[in-house]
């Protein structure tokens, strides 16, 4: 039987890109679909009715699925296609991996990513005029906290979350990674970090992220680049 996956997506969006990667490292292959989330489109509308991205629509001859936001997507995907794994079986690892996960989609969009990609990309793509200082500088002070942070746990820790690789760098790869686009974030400062970054973003999973482009802004220099 022939499976079609088809994912609802807006390229810079980290919710949208950690669906991506997930579904990237399962070898699960999907057919693009991308949004104007900005926009009101009623024929997404009708299949996301928050309007948020990602939804995965499943077609089988003689079934349909459609699987809303984020958190329905990543257990889905990692309910029916388990291996390889993206959560480990070790209790403690796994609850580390899901708390890294909550960091991000809610504490670091709230204090990092509400401020800077709002003032450099949404107020752009919305037409709300232009970027704003004070928030800019808001959201970069909590940005360097976040990373600083995330320096320490990669001091004790091969990945994230312990030993292996799991939803919890894919959240973080979901929105640093669309900070990086921006230039929005001093590698240097953090060498860790800069390697797990490196690494990840070496993993076939992670090349159409790299090609990502939007129309009027350009990614900064090494966006692309492996060695950077």
């Amino acid at each position: 039987m022939t499976t079609t996956r088809l994912l609802y997506h807006f390229p810079l969006d980290p919710a949208s890109r950690q669906a991506r990667l997930a579904l990237g490292e399962k070898k699960l292959g999907f057919v693009d679909r991308p949004v104007r989330y900005w926009e009101l489109d009623e024929s997404f509308h009708a299949l996301s009715p928050s309007g948020m991205t990602p939804v995965l629509e499943i077609i089988e001859p003689k079934d349909r699925l459609v699987v809303c936001e984020l958190p329905a997507v990543l257990d889905w995907i990692e309910t029916f296609h388990p291996a390889p794994p993206l959560l480990s079986r070790e209790p403690a690892e796994r609850a580390e991996a899901l708390r890294l996960r909550q960091w991000f989609d809610r504490k670091f969009e709230i204090e990092v990513d509400s401020l800077i990609l709002f003032e450099r990309m949404e107020k752009r793509l919305q037409r709300l005029g232009s970027p704003e200082a004070a928030p800019l500088r808001q959201g970069r002070e909590a940005l360097r906290w976040h990373l600083g942070y995330l320096e320490g746990l990669l001091a004790e820790r091969d990945w994230l979350a312990g030993r292996y690789m799991s939803l919890g760098d894919l959240a973080a790869a979901g929105h640093l990674s669309v900070l990086d686009y921006f230039g929005e974030i001093a590698w240097d400062a953090y060498p860790q970090l800069k390697t797990w970054y490196m690494r990840l973003k070496s993993r076939p999973a992670f090349r159409p992220l790299l090609q990502d482009r939007l129309p009027g802004m350009s990614p900064a220099a090494h966006y692309a680049e492996l060695d950077f």
